[in-house]
C-alpha cells in the first residue's frame, strides 16, 4: 500500500485514514503530474497511479514501473480511450494528462499464473494436458523454467502440449552444481509459480534449489508437503532445497490448510499425485485466483469434491 499513497501523494491527493468507516480515503480537487520513483516495481500500485495520471494535469513520469504484460495491456488499452502514455513494456513511463477517455473494445490476456499451474499440474500427475489461447508470447521465461525440470513444454500455435512424461530430470549448471529457480520482477520469473516450481520438483529426478528473493514466508507452506513426504529442507524464510524422487515414494495423504492461493494450488497439485484422499481446509484461498478449479479438474479426469 506504501506505494500507491506515495504516487498518489505526489500527485496531488490528500490521503487519510477514515477510523469510523475503517478505510483509506483519497481526495484532491484537481490531480497534478510529477515525477516519482516507485519503492517497488508493484504491479497494482502501477496499475492505479497510471490510471490516474492519464487525467492529471501534466505530465507524470514513473520510475522503477511494474512492466508486467498486465500491466502493458491495460497502458494500450488506455491509450486507445485517448491517453497518452510513452514507454509501455519499460519501467519508465511518461504520462501526459487528457481532459477525458473515451470507450474502447478490449480482450484480456490469459492468467499466466494458472497456466504455469496446469503446467506442473500435468508433470506431477504424469498425465497429457492441451492448454488452449494461452497467450504464449506474453509468457516471458515462464515455459522455459519448467523445461529446466525436465519438463515437456510444446507450443503449438498459441497453444502449449504438456505430454505425459513418467520421469523428467532437473538439468545442472554448467559445472554439474544444482539448478537454482528465483523470482524477479519482470521479464525475470515471477514468484507467485515458485510455489508450483517447489512442488514439481519434489517428484523429479534431481535437486533444485528455490530463492524466494521478494517475499518472505511464502515457503512455510512446505512443511506439509515434507509431512506428505517430500524431501525439502527449508535453508531459511527465502530458501529451500528440494530432492526430487523421481516417483520412487509417492507423496501420502494428509489433512492441511491453504495460507495463500498459490501455496494452496501447489498443496493441491501435491494431494492430486499423492495416495489416497486428502483434506485441504481454507479452500476460499484458491477460489482467490482459479475460477471453478474443481469443476475444470473433474473435467480432465480428477476425483475431487468440494464440501
Amino acid at each position: 500500500m506504501d506505494t500507491h499513497f506515495t504516487g498518489f501523494e505526489k500527485l496531488g491527493a490528500e490521503i487519510r485514514y477514515d477510523v469510523k468507516e475503517g478505510f483509506y480515503r483519497a481526495e484532491a480537487k484537481r490531480l497534478k503530474g510529477a515525477y516519482m520513483l516507485l519503492d517497488e516495481a508493484s504491479v497494482t500500485g502501477t496499475a492505479n497511479i497510471v490510471m490516474a495520471a492519464t487525467l492529471a494535469e501534466g505530465r507524470t513520469t514513473i520510475f522503477n514501473a511494474a512492466c508486467e504484460p498486465y500491466l502493458q495491456q491495460l497502458c494500450n488499452m488506455l491509450v486507445r480511450m485517448g491517453a497518452k502514455i510513452t514507454g509501455i513494456g519499460s519501467n519508465l513511463l511518461h504520462i501526459d494528462g487528457v481532459k477525458e477517455l473515451g470507450g474502447t473494445e478490449h480482450r484480456m490476456l490469459p492468467d499466466m499464473i494458472e497456466i504455469g499451474s496446469f503446467i506442473g499440474m500435468a508433470a506431477m500427475t504424469r498425465s497429457e494436458i492441451t492448454i488452449k489461447d494461452t497467450g504464449y508470447d506474453h509468457l516471458g521465461v515462464i515455459p522455459d523454467v519448467f523445461r529446466k525440470l525436465g519438463i515437456a513444454v510444446v507450443r503449438n500455435g498459441d497453444d502449449i502440449f504438456v505430454p505425459a512424461q513418467e520421469h523428467y530430470t532437473i538439468t545442472k549448471f554448467i559445472d554439474g552444481s544444482n539448478m537454482i529457480v528465483a523470482d524477479a520482477p519482470w521479464p525475470g520469473f515471477t514468484p507467485d509459480l515458485l510455489s508450483i516450481v517447489l512442488v514439481t520438483a519434489t517428484q523429479a529426478k534431481g535437486s533444485l534449489l528455490i530463492h524466494q528473493k521478494m517475499f518472505e514466508s511464502r515457503l512455510f507452506f512446505t512443511d506439509k508437503l515434507i509431512e506428505m513426504g517430500a524431501q525439502i529442507t527449508l535453508c531459511d524464510p527465502h530458501r529451500a532445497l528440494v530432492i526430487g524422487n523421481d516417483f520412487q515414494n509417492p507423496l501420502r495423504a494428509i489433512r492441511m490448510t491453504s495460507p495463500d492461493i498459490r501455496a494452496g494450488v501447489s498443496l493441491l497439485i501435491a494431494a492430486l499425485s499423492a495416495e489416497g484422499t486428502s483434506t485441504i481446509d481454507n479452500i476460499e484461498q484458491i477460489d482467490r485466483g482459479y475460477q471453478d478449479i474443481e469443476g475444470r479438474l473433474k473435467a480432465l479426469g480428477a476425483q475431487i469434491e468440494r464440501v
